[in-house]
């Protein structure tokens, strides 16, 4: 386990969570005082989430000592005569080591990457518990009508039987979690449904209480190096290069109306859409601006064949574009169909490219057109080398994963699509690609999101693997290297690139990503290559549109 990433966050929920990976310190009562069922949940995620390689132990979950009144109560005093002390001083306030709870743990497939977990510990350690916390009060705490200390154990017992059994229980849950979670490798992708609220401890016998939780799937890596592998290459040609650097300057250009007015890719286009599933309408789009590429990605569907069905048309001309609906449509009946959208041109604008002057040149930290060409070619090299790694990846998953059956729960797939999206952000930002490529690239994997998750979780679990068998983790040193990588491409400080990773709840994704990384190089190093040209290189080929193809209050209608 790795100690050295150590964090407090706020938590979703709006606690503050604080505790070290490498284990459990303090009191062990921190899972008294939380507001409610998700605080338990996501602590006993932590707890369970014991090894930094598995899926959110970047955050380093873990809680503060929330402080009840019976623990101020019972808070031994230090402003007392140590020489006339009658008991163990050292004794009460040197760290135990943790005793071994006797417990019986069934753990039985609930379905799909689910498990069900029975726990039940020992009477007898729940118990001893008790006797220990009665032990101290009947010493330290006071109850009315006697002086401090002189209180009979069964008067202490009745008065705070309550409280005690509740503190007991919590400890209880909490060392029977850490060591669920040393003896077996649960691995789990989200919180427990655990409520520590239900659980109760009978007057007799042991204490049991049950959860189920997802969990990665069980899978054995077939050999992992020395793999064949096809790495794509390129050589970028002057016009290539021009290209980029065009686009580069495209932020400082200026829309101007088209002398010859005919679309074509790279123009501005205003236009009118009437969208129909056959005879019936179902969307409706007015005066929507858009930057025409090949493909044109709406927020719930892409038109794969834009520019073709577009293209060369006029204002006022009409054209019927073909689009596929996304996966998750609001109305299912229309998931993964493909409809009709009759696009009426309104208004056609081209982009003038200003004049490079050594004003630009300097904003570009270049000192003339061949530094400028340069930097054109860098950003074209660095897009070649994460369109390389994808391929890479994909490969691997194919070699490794790709005759394994996983059947992963649709429920599940929906829950991860946050964190599988945010890790994929993370590569391309940590890539350099641009926020127009990382929108466009986002948009098309949000519209079949199901089955891009399924593939981003497989590949997530591979990868997660090797890292396990080969002990791969993640420092301080390596998330502060990535945040400034990111902050130097994104023209940010990194600072301010940490803040916002740590608002938006992302650092677990960057730290995920930085040791998929490392797993990833670790099988490219030791990999057999042959080269082939890259097929079908293209740049930014999907331009985005701020509409729906179908909204969802848009009622249905026979035209």
């Amino acid at each position: 386990m790795n100690a050295k990433h150590n964090a407090s966050y706020q938590d979703s929920f709006g606690l503050v969570f604080s505790r070290k990976c490498s284990g459990h310190e303090g009191s062990a009562d921190i899972l008294t005082g939380m507001a409610n069922y998700n605080d338990h949940r996501h602590a006993a995620y932590s707890i369970l989430v014991k090894d930094p390689s598995k899926l959110s132990c970047w955050k380093q979950i873990a809680m503060t000592e929330t402080k009840t009144g019976l623990e101020v109560q019972e808070t031994h005093k230090h402003d007392h005569d140590h020489a006339n002390c009658d008991h163990d001083h050292n004794a009460d306030h040197d760290a135990k080591a943790p005793v071994k709870l006797t417990q019986e743990v069934d753990i039985k497939d609930a379905g799909p990457c689910k498990k069900h977990i029975k726990v039940s510990v020992s009477r007898a350690d729940i118990q001893s518990r008790m006797d220990d916390h009665f032990k101290t009060m009947v010493t330290d705490s006071s109850v009315a009508g006697f002086r401090p200390g002189k209180a009979p154990r069964k008067i202490v017992e009745r008065r705070f039987q309550k409280e005690v059994a509740g503190q007991v229980k919590n400890e209880v849950i909490l060392a029977s979690l850490e060591q669920l979670a040393e003896d077996f490798d649960i691995a789990p992708l989200s919180p427990p449904n655990l409520d520590p609220s239900s659980v109760i401890i009978p007057e007799n016998g042991p204490m049991v209480y049950e959860f189920e939780v997802e969990v990665r799937p069980q899978f054995d890596l077939p050999p992992y190096k020395g793999l064949k592998l096809i790495r794509y290459t390129h050589t970028f040609t002057k016009e290539e290069i021009d290209t980029q650097v065009n686009s580069m300057l495209e932020p400082l250009g200026t829309k101007v109306d088209k002398k010859n007015p005919a679309v074509a890719e790279g123009d501005y286009l205003t236009l009118d859409a009437i969208i129909n599933d056959g005879d019936a309408k179902i969307g409706e789009i007015k005066d929507l601006e858009i930057r025409v590429n090949k493909q044109l990605a709406f927020r719930d569907g892409v038109a794969e064949k834009f520019i073709e069905q577009i293209g060369g048309a006029k204002p006022g001309d009409t054209r019927d574009v073909d689009i596929k609906l996304s996966s998750v449509v609001t109305n299912e009946a229309l998931a993964g169909k493909v409809v009709k959208a009759k696009v009426t041109v309104k208004g056609l604008q081209s982009l003038e490219i200003p004049e490079l002057t050594g004003e630009i040149l300097g904003a570009f930290g270049c000192k003339n057109l061949d530094q400028f060409r340069e930097l054109g070619e860098v950003v074209l090299k660095r897009r070649l080398d994460y369109q390389q790694r994808q391929s890479s990846r994909n490969q691997i998953l194919e070699l490794i994963a790709g005759s394994t059956n996983w059947e992963l729960p649709q429920d599940l797939l929906r829950r991860q699509a946050k964190k599988a999206l945010s890790r994929k952000v993370m590569d391309m930002q940590s890539n350099g690609l641009s926020d127009n490529e990382i929108n466009a690239r986002v948009r098309v994997l949000q519209q079949d999101v199901l089955k891009s998750t399924a593939a981003a979780l497989k590949e997530h679990f591979v990868l997660q693997k090797i890292a396990e068998i080969e002990k791969l983790e993640v420092s301080d040193d390596d998330l502060n290297l990535e945040v400034e990588r990111i902050a130097q491409q994104n023209d940010e400080s990194p600072r301010k690139v940490r803040a916002r990773l740590e608002k938006e709840d992302l650092i677990e994704a960057l730290a995920v990503e930085v040791i998929e990384r490392k797993s990833l190089d670790l099988v490219l190093d030791s990999a057999e290559y042959t080269e082939q040209p890259l097929p079908n290189h293209d740049t930014l080929i999907t331009g985005t549109a701020e509409a729906d193809a179908a909204p969802q209050d848009q009622g249905v209608s026979k035209e």
